[in-house]
């Protein structure tokens, strides 16, 4: 399916319950409580397709990336609260039992407990579940607590929902807009069934090991894997994965770490990482031969297949995986085009694989530009920040527009290396990044 498919897809997801409840031809009950109602279905529709967007399914990240789906899924999750808010307050119609005249409900709302407590708790439940998800970078506990949270409560909300709507809602208790909602609550068993019991399922034929271990950086460590029997995954430089190191593949222990080596290094697959979290600040202790497991390749960071007359890739701190994976499979693939690396560090203790660099530089037709922000004193490198006049100077006033631009780091990095390329001139498609903190 093409990329540009999936937009008018999601949009016929969004209407068709819609569709379904005008073609009901039920007498009208004004405009207030049918939007209300409108409302409502689009927001329950949103709330299922968000286990499919946040499945990690590589039919739909592939094609528009796994950072765009996620956004996707952040921004519809925020826009299903909104209309999921809005929706009981704005009927005019009174609740009230049933009367006799009225079979069809025209002009009374279901008076039932347990309709209007399925309603009711989904709906408080459903706003520090959102809330939750936005500051999640804030909260105390560890991210495998709040990923398992997240997943429990998606659960429980889309369940209430369920029953608030066949229950009692005046559209979607009928028989066409029923079935739709449980052909829609299916897709949504089965995405969970497919990533928390047969993906790990799969995981457990490709097991891998920790082959080596190596601190190569201030506060970063190379971890290299080997398939523990079995072929490796394929990859394309620049991808990433899901790794878990030392845990059931039915756990919630996994990260993202995109992939340092290339893919002509197979079957060894290797990552840089930093300390920076509960995960990564006890590698130190994790054991040559432990076992690991992977889901993957995900992620569009990829030069295969783009036309450019040269490569320039911007990293900072460990962004500079990616883009390694990137720069070692031209190597191994005799790819002749120029290149340029602008690695950006505080320190630079924090500089890794600085001897490769330097080889690569002399055996290809690459140049390495380390910018540091608190350079040593006698440092005779760039300094200061990844910045439009940085780049202005080390492109020679005006990047190459025939080039492609690969960035890959820290948020407020991207910001302002992606600005800055646009304000010398850089036509957007020729920008290359994948972004996954945004607020």
């Amino acid at each position: 399916m093409p990329s540009f498919v999936l937009i008018p897809v999601y949009i016929a997801l969004m209407i068709t319950p819609l569709v379904l409840s005008f073609g009901q031809d039920l007498p009208a009950r004004g405009l207030r409580n049918d939007l209300a109602s409108g409302l409502a279905l689009v927001a329950f529709t949103i709330l299922l397709v968000e286990f499919v967007l946040s499945g990690r399914f590589r039919v739909i990240s592939r094609r528009i990336g796994s950072d765009v789906s996620m956004r996707w899924h952040q921004l519809l999750a925020r826009g299903a609260i909104v209309l999921a808010v809005a929706h009981p307050f704005l009927y005019s119609a009174p609740y009230a039992p049933a009367r006799p005249w009225d079979p069809t409900r025209a002009e009374t709302l279901l008076m039932r407990a347990d309709y209007l407590l399925a309603g009711t708790l989904a709906l408080a439940l459903l706003v520090p579940f959102v809330l939750t998800a936005i500051y999640r970078d804030q909260l105390s506990y560890r991210y495998e607590t709040w990923r398992r949270m997240h997943g429990i409560g998606a659960g429980l909300i889309v369940g209430l929902v369920a029953v608030h709507a066949l229950i009692g809602g005046r559209y979607s208790a009928q028989g066409p807009l029923a079935a739709y909602w449980v052909a829609l609550l299916a897709i949504a068993a089965a995405s969970l069934l497919f990533v928390y019991a047969l993906k790990p399922l799969s995981q457990l034929r490709h097991r891998y090991r920790v082959a080596s271990l190596e601190r190569i950086a201030e506060r970063t460590w190379e971890v290299v894997l080997e398939p523990d029997g079995g072929e490796a995954m394929t990859f394309r430089a620049g991808q990433f994965v899901w790794l878990n190191i030392g845990h059931s593949p039915f756990s919630l222990d996994e990260n993202p770490f995109s992939i340092a080596t290339a893919p002509g290094d197979r079957p060894r697959i290797g990552f840089l990482i930093k300390e920076v979290g509960d995960f990564t600040r006890s590698l130190g202790a994790v054991e040559p031969a432990t076992h690991a497991y992977i889901d993957g390749p995900h992620g569009h960071l990829t030069i295969d297949g783009r036309q450019a007359d040269g490569i320039a890739l911007i990293a900072g701190g460990v962004g500079l995986a990616p883009l390694m994976s990137i720069a070692r499979q031209m190597r191994h693939d005799g790819d002749s085009r120029p290149v340029v690396l602008v690695y950006g560090n505080r320190t630079a203790e924090q500089i890794a694989y600085r001897a490769e660099l330097d080889d690569m530089s002399r055996a290809m037709d690459m140049r390495v530009e380390h910018v540091l922000s608190e350079p040593p004193e006698g440092w005779s490198g760039r300094t200061g920040m990844i910045d439009e006049p940085q780049l202005a100077a080390i492109f020679g006033g005006r990047p190459d527009p025939r080039w492609l631009y690969v960035l890959c780091g820290p948020p407020g990095m991207l910001r302002a290396a992606e600005n800055a390329l646009r304000g010398l001139g850089v036509a957007p498609n020729r920008i290359l990044s994948e972004r996954f903190v945004y607020d």
